[in-house]
């Protein structure tokens, strides 16, 4: 491991310098051991920032509305960072980038940074170095966050975990699916849009989202607001940064906000517990494994018996508790 590489990087995540940060993601993308140390030093650099999720049903327009933000808020005065999470290529293992071309104008502006990553296979619908990456642009100095997931229905639940405030965007075109998407992203919008809102039913839409809200039980005492966007052309952006506005006082003015990153922080650790746990399975698992495999076939060991075999093979693996003397006393 190079320490003066690290110390360099970590020097120009600090200038700001934005070839640092991409380099510092790419490790994060692809497991860079070098990544553990990094993220090290700069965490105490972080919780600064304000995250706000956006995903939704494909086609909904969420990239657009996002570079729509994106340009709002740098005209604020906040230096807006972007994490576009993108379905991964089954031949190269990227991030299939799709319509980013609408993100043309506000990628080639150096107040605004955007990184597409792919999901790599994760759930949830962000890829696993998603959270890792939030760190880097915090510390960074990256003001306002922005993440986007797939929007690819109940599997982008993950947003509620890694970010402040989620928007959930539709189309009058949903419709028909609401009551399918109610136990999904019904149960984690704080604020919904109606994004492409001068096309027909978009004012039934509404409809029909204000009365299901009526229905749930609120959340942290705030009730999810709902409001029309036309993103190619701008309408109703500046009334969703307000209530997005509004959301985020709520929840500074309620102590919600300090819970909700309790909360997600919870839900981070045991996240990274099972990643951990899962990198050292898959190691102990490549010992002996296809010996065990063949009694299985054998019918010599059920199943059952050769995971557990594998499973207490994790006790000796470097770096567990059993395995080092200092730890076990």
């Amino acid at each position: 491991m190079s320490t003066h590489q690290i110390d360099k990087l970590v020097a120009g995540l600090g200038e700001r310098d934005t070839v640092s940060l991409a380099r510092l993601i790419s490790w994060t993308e692809n497991r860079d051991p070098r990544i553990d140390e990094v993220l090290r030093r700069i965490y105490p650099r972080t919780g600064q920032a304000y995250r706000l999720g956006v995903t939704g049903p494909p086609g909904s327009g969420k990239s657009t509305l996002i570079a729509r933000l994106s340009v709002a808020l740098k005209n604020r005065g906040e230096r807006v960072a972007v994490v576009a999470i993108d379905p991964t290529s089954p031949y190269s293992g990227g991030a299939l980038l799709g319509d980013r071309y609408r993100m043309t104008e506000m990628s080639e502006d150096p107040d605004i940074f955007m990184r597409s990553m792919a999901t790599r296979g994760s759930l949830g619908g962000l890829a696993s170095a998603t959270e890792s990456t939030l760190d880097l642009l915090d510390a960074a100095g990256f003001t306002y966050l922005l993440v986007e997931t797939v929007g690819v229905g109940q599997i982008t639940l993950d947003i509620a975990k890694a970010t402040d405030t989620v928007t959930v965007v539709l189309v009058p075109e949903s419709g028909d699916g609401i009551q399918a998407m109610k136990a999904g992203l019904m149960e984690i919008a704080d604020v919904f849009v109606v994004n492409k809102a001068d096309r027909e039913g978009a004012g039934q839409i509404e409809n029909e989202l204000e009365s299901m809200l009526g229905l749930r039980p609120r959340r942290d005492e705030w009730r999810p607001e709902v409001l029309q966007t036309v993103a190619h052309t701008g309408e109703g952006v500046e009334d969703l940064l307000e209530a997005v506005d509004r959301h985020r006082n709520h929840m500074k003015s309620t102590d919600a906000l300090k819970e909700r990153r309790r909360r997600t922080l919870k839900l981070r650790l045991f996240g990274e517990a099972r990643q951990e746990f899962l990198d050292r399975f898959e190691a102990a698992a490549g010992v002996g494994f296809e010996d065990l495999l063949d009694r299985v076939e054998r019918r010599e060991m059920t199943p059952q018996d050769a995971a557990r075999d594998i499973v207490n093979r994790l006790a000796e693996l470097p770096g567990s508790a059993s395995s080092d003397p200092a730890k076990s006393q």
